[in-house]
């Protein structure tokens, strides 16, 4: 009902389970697909897995009631585009669809408050060595991964780690990494 009003987006069908909408992706190919989060967050993960995979697959928008920065940035990692919550305005509905559409990806920014704090940040500010922590934590790694490539203690990364919060402002490994996502133009966040 709510996408009747728009032309360039069609809706095409409700499934009411993951299995489902795998098999609705083989019988009708569509551009994006909405997912509800309250199918289970590792199931979710599971499927995003198992369907980027296959040869094409649409671009998902995970839709929950709450996100969190961890989730968020566990859907981006397996594939996901969008992340936009149940209590979304259509306007930001419609702004999350459209630029998955176009082939980026999107988020609220009230998922990631605190990672919108590091653009009054630059990352000049930093070491070269608390860079190398930095691009090592948006790539997902944990602490003893990061010692073990950098050939320091995982008590320096955590070191490193205090400074690079202090210096962006940012809190959290997880807003890090969405912030760095963000400054790259992998994702945009919206409000």
């Amino acid at each position: 009902m709510l996408l009747g009003s728009c032309p360039d987006l069609e809706f095409c069908e409700v499934v009411d389970s993951l299995d489902s909408a795998a098999s609705m992706l083989r019988r009708h190919p569509v551009d994006i697909l909405i997912v509800d989060k309250g199918l289970g967050m590792h199931s979710v993960l599971d499927w995003l897995n198992q369907l980027k995979m296959s040869e094409k697959s649409p671009a998902i928008v995970v839709w929950g009631v709450s996100v969190t920065e961890a989730e968020a940035l566990r859907f981006l990692q397996v594939g996901a585009r969008g992340i936009v919550r149940k209590t979304a305005d259509l306007n930001t509905l419609l702004t999350c669809l459209r630029t998955v559409a176009s082939g980026r990806s999107w988020m609220e920014d009230s998922v990631f408050r605190d990672s919108i704090r590091a653009e009054r940040y630059p990352r000049s500010e930093l070491t070269p060595r608390e860079q190398q922590v930095l691009e090592l934590v948006e790539q997902g790694c944990k602490n003893k991964e990061i010692a073990l490539e950098l050939g320091i203690r995982p008590g320096t990364v955590k070191i490193h780690l205090k400074h690079i919060f202090e210096k962006t402002g940012v809190r959290g490994r997880y807003g890090l990494a969405i912030s760095g996502l963000k400054e790259r133009g992998v994702v945009s966040l919206a409000n």
